[in-house]
């Protein structure tokens, strides 16, 4: 996952946001306590509600305290044992996010089929899921693992923890209901911030999709909001998902500070005068944008060119957000100012800023040339779907610029390295947003590329020999958001990492054991030029033999494809990332006196938003290999999944 502008990361696929009020050393506190041995459940042999389960959560409980001193959350997993497969569920993992949490007061047991008990007394490792960086931050993603002794089939196995979080930082908190496991009961607390001291919160909660039979949450008359529900389904993962976040059963508590409107328009008039005026604060420095401007472009440029050089400019300075992480005493070292009560002014002549910053420098840059532009707080929808009805402005969480030009409305963020011109990344681009204005802002959503735009093509010329072998020139050429992310991906590596990166890229798209050697230099440093990758390719044993003839694939590049849509039905929708286009040209030459038998007839495959052709002309001594599968859209319902497979 790159890591880019906005917050990608989650804990236990929960939206992870929080209101930083001051540091401070963390606090433990102790687990939940475990559980009666029941016979009726040592019993069990399956479960009637989930039939085939490997195995099932017998009861699950989540108390989440939001004391700002101390602030915690304990969960309680008691899970029963049905199938020689539901073993692997002794391996447990339990994420969490290193600069903010801790994983603390860790207890774990199993329950053997005969009632004995075997307390778990091994090691808990660490290891890391994910490490980024987010607005000059370094975040680190990592999980406590460990594994529960004599686990059978019939077994029990039960272990409860504490999350620790920061104290005196405060945290949207969040139930999540759904599991890969069937759930025959689970309870929920929260007991909420509540310390005028700190400030005046007000605090709301929203669901979706709560399970058949579930209360919605209620706060009782001690102030602690609780839950149950019983028979919570399990969640299934599928390839091509929209994001788990916006398909579990969960409950969203969002605390707002200042005031507590319960209208969903004044809500939000609310915060887009608020951020409007942030905002203007930031890039309302006129004069110094109009003397940079002098600097980038030409009177005689036309408005489109004229833009064009703003955002190559912009793009040039450094992007603090992208870089490996620095000491203070590094930092102190390079003397670089790392306050953030800054404004476009500051960034221009600094020379750098994180990506948020150079996004909106681009806008002060854009207004001072002449051109009606807008900043703009988008929805990123790889780990949501947005609406404003929940009024939750945390998931506005990306920021880019909108300029009329041309008559048109185009979308930018320069602050995303290696974004093209005209471009957004793809988690940005179809998503709702927020238009900034003095009155509170306007709706907006962004627009979808073609599927033209973002390309993979690749062209060989490669020769056939008498033992099956095929060898010779291979180009790769990476298109639009094709080429922005495998540039983004090896932003820091050196040559030899990434010669190894695209080697290692084209191998696995090739069943067939392969020798690939990358022979040019790729442009890894432009966002605008493709990342054109040459290679010298070998396929041992590419054709098979059958009996006095030689059977060759029609295709080359189809490793990655095998398996992925194979299952009769399809519980959600399909989602891509952004519509996309993958064209293969492929040119064999036969060896001497080798003659072609036949061919497989064309395939044309057009269903309007996707496309798939297969061609195998042939003439004297060669074989001409053609396909391309286009994808020119976002998601597809799943009544439709048929038809896609």
């Amino acid at each position: 996952m790159p890591v880019t502008k906005q917050l990608t990361i989650h804990r236990l696929l929960l939206f992870l946001s929080c209101v930083i009020l001051c540091g401070a050393a963390r606090q433990a506190k102790a687990s939940l306590g475990f559980q009666t041995i029941s016979q009726d459940e040592l019993k069990m042999t399956s479960e009637p509600q989930a039939p085939g389960a490997p195995a099932i959560i017998l009861f699950r409980e989540v108390d989440r305290d939001d004391n700002i001193h101390t602030p915690h959350e304990d969960n309680y997993f008691r899970i029963k044992i049905l199938t020689e497969e539901g073993r692997k569920h002794a391996d447990i993992e339990i994420p969490f996010l290193k600069e903010n949490e801790n994983v603390v007061a860790l207890k774990a047991r199993t329950i053997r089929p005969d009632g004995s008990v075997a307390n778990f007394e091994g090691k808990v490792f660490e290891k890391y899921l994910l490490k980024g960086r987010f607005e000059g931050r370094q975040l680190k993603v990592l999980a406590k693992t460990f594994t529960l002794p004599d686990v059978q089939v019939g077994s029990i196995i039960e272990y409860s923890y504490t999350v620790d979080y920061g104290e005196y930082k405060l945290f949207d908190s969040h139930w999540i209901l759904s599991d890969e496991l069937f759930t025959k009961k689970a309870l929920f607390t929260l007991k909420p911030f509540n310390d005028s001291y700190y400030g005046t919160y007000s605090l709301r909660w929203s669901w979706n999709t709560l399970p058949a039979g579930a209360v919605s949450p209620k706060e009782g008359p001690d102030h602690i909001v609780r839950m149950e529900a019983n028979n919570i389904p399990a969640f299934q993962s599928e390839d091509f998902m929209p994001p788990e976040n916006e398909l579990k059963s969960h409950v969203d508590f969002i605390y707002e500070e200042g005031f507590s409107e319960k209208d969903q328009a004044n809500y939000w008039k609310h915060f887009g005068k608020q951020r409007n005026g942030q905002l203007e604060s930031f890039v309302g420095k006129r004069k110094a944008m109009e003397e940079a401007v002098a600097q980038i472009v030409a009177p005689s440029d036309s408005p489109g060119v004229k833009l064009r050089k703003i955002y190559d400019r912009v793009q040039q300075l450094r992007n603090t957000s992208y870089e490996v992480e620095k000491t203070e005493q590094e930092q102190k070292l390079a003397k670089e100012k790392t306050v953030e009560n800054v404004n476009v002014e500051d960034i221009w002549k600094r020379g750098y800023g994180n990506g948020v910053q150079l996004t909106w420098l681009f806008l002060g840059l854009a207004r001072a040339a002449g051109f009606e532009s807008y900043g703009c707080w988008v929805s990123a929808r790889n780990e949501y779907f947005f609406t404003p009805v929940t009024m939750q402005s945390s998931k506005l969480n990306a920021n880019v610029v909108l300029v009329k030009l041309n008559g048109k409305d185009v979308y930018f963020d320069p602050g995303a390295a290696f974004t093209p011109f005209g471009m957004l990344t793809w988690f940005e681009a179809g998503t709702v947003g927020l238009r900034l204005d003095k009155d509170g802002g306007t709706w907006i959503q962004t627009a979808l590329p073609q599927a033209s735009e973002s390309r993979i093509e690749r062209v060989g010329k490669l020769k056939l020999s008498d033992t099956g072998d095929l060898e010779g020139r291979l180009t790769i050429t990476y298109v639009g958001l094709e080429a922005m992310y495998r540039r983004l991906e090896e932003r820091h590596a050196d040559e030899a990492a990434r010669k190894k990166y695209l080697e290692d890229g084209l191998k696995g798209q090739i069943e067939a054991g392969t020798e690939a050697d990358l022979s040019n230099e790729p442009d890894w440093a432009s966002s605008e030029t493709p990342l054109v990758a040459e290679f010298d390719l070998k396929i041992p044993g590419w054709a098979s033999n059958a009996g006095r003839r030689v059977m060759i694939p029609a295709a080359v590049f189809t490793a990655g494809e095998r398996g992925v849509f194979d299952h009769a039905k399809r519980v959600y929708a399909i989602y891509f990332e952004y519509p996309q286009v993958k064209a293969d040209d492929v040119t064999i030459e036969l060896p001497a006196g080798w003659q072609v038998s036949s061919v497989p007839p064309p395939q044309n495959q057009d269903g309007h938003v996707i496309l798939y052709t297969l061609k195998v002309d042939q003439s004297p001594g060669t074989v001409r290999l053609t396909r391309k599968f286009a994808v020119d859209f976002m998601m597809l319902e799943a009544k439709y999944y048929t038809a896609f497979a």
